[in-house]
């Protein structure tokens, strides 16, 4: 068994993941997720007793905020859609704020399994940015047509930036060590889909070690999803682009020292 992740060697889950410190932060950026918020909460505290979570309510008008609060949990509510990239902004600089050495982000819609996140803080570790990945030999997600050659792409390129073996850039489930919270907290790119792409290509060059452990992902909790095949594939064509764009645009190194002060 894994120690801290709770998985077995046939890469089964046990019931219950070891506890984790006060350094981890669990933040989870929602826009209108009231009806899966219950249940994904719920996972948090069987799976992570006594973990800090936070809900960065990204503008929903569907009342998350007042439901995350009756919940127990600490909510940043912003006043309107900032998307994920400036959601987790605002998570980076709480937990910054707040003391927290580690923020691991999970979605708000339940795909992702709240089990798995001791073992993406134990790898936190060794590095600075860890992915959970869907095409890391676990789990049965698949991916077809144009959906899988931008992946592909996606992955090969940054693999060369990062200098590591990535198969999942575009996942949203990843933890962020010391170096990676200070960086992010005032640097994590805001703009549409910089949150994936772009915040790699951040880390890379200011030095970061990125990794990836292999997760399985579960269909959403609750609500709709919010992107079709068709615009989940329009999705993959744009982070390309983004990922060009970010490769070209010229960026100085940052001093982690300096985040503080910009």
């Amino acid at each position: 068994m894994d120690r801290a992740g709770g998985r077995l060697l046939d890469g089964s889950l046990t019931a219950v993941s070891a506890p984790l410190d006060a350094r981890v932060l669990v933040v989870l950026p929602a826009w209108n997720e009231r009806e899966a918020l219950p249940i994904v909460l719920a996972e948090i505290r069987e799976h992570l007793p006594g973990v800090a979570v936070l809900v960065v309510d990204d503008g929903s008008h569907d009342g998350s905020s007042a439901l995350a609060r009756a919940n127990g949990v600490d909510v940043l509510q912003l006043p309107f859609n900032l998307g994920v990239g400036g959601a987790m902004r605002a998570g980076f600089r709480y937990a910054l704020e707040q003391g927290h050495e580690i923020v691991v982000q999970v979605d708000a819609d339940g795909q992702h399994d709240p089990r798995d996140v001791p073992r993406i803080v134990e790898r936190l570790a060794d590095a600075d940015v860890v992915i959970g990945a869907r095409f890391a030999g676990t789990g049965q997600y698949e991916a077809r047509g144009p959906r899988r050659w931008a992946m592909w792409l996606l992955a090969g390129v940054l693999s060369r930036v990062a200098s590591t073996r990535l198969t999942d850039t575009t996942s949203g489930f990843r933890g962020a060590g010391p170096r990676a919270v200070e960086l992010f907290a005032f640097h994590y790119p805001a703009e549409y889909l910089g949150d994936t792409v772009e915040s790699l290509v951040l880390a890379a060059r200011n030095g970061l070690r990125i990794e990836q452990i292999g997760v399985s992902m579960r269909e959403r909790s609750a609500g709709r999803p919010s992107q079709s095949p068709f615009k989940a594939t329009v999705y993959l064509a744009r982070a390309c682009l983004a990922l060009a764009v970010s490769l070209l645009r010229r960026r100085e190194r940052i001093v982690p020292s300096e985040a503080a002060v910009v």
